[in-house]
C-alpha cells in the first residue's frame, strides 16, 4: 500500500500547490450603496472560524487515518 513517507509528501505537496497566492480573490464592496446583490456580508467571530477550521481538518485527518492507515484485526 502507501508508505508514510509518500503519504506525507503528497499531503505536503497538496497544501503547498493549492495556495491562493496567484489567484485574485473577489472583494466585497466597502459601502452598502455599492452592493448590487441581495446578499449581505455577516461577520463571524474569530473563535467560530477557528473552531470550524479545526473541526474540518480533524475530520479530514480521521478519514485519511481510517482509509489509509487503519489496519483491521483480520489481516
Amino acid at each position: 500500500m502507501f508508505s508514510k513517507k509518500i503519504l506525507w509528501g503528497s499531503l505536503t505537496a497538496l497544501v503547498l500547490f493549492t495556495g491562493t497566492s496567484g489567484v485574485t480573490l473577489a472583494e466585497m464592496p466597502a459601502h452598502s450603496s455599492e452592493q448590487t446583490s441581495q446578499f449581505q456580508r455577516i461577520e463571524q467571530p474569530l473563535s467560530l472560524k477557528v473552531g470550524v477550521a479545526i473541526s474540518g481538518l480533524t475530520l479530514i485527518g480521521l478519514e485519511l487515518w481510517w482509509f489509509l492507515l487503519y489496519k483491521s484485526s483480520e489481516s
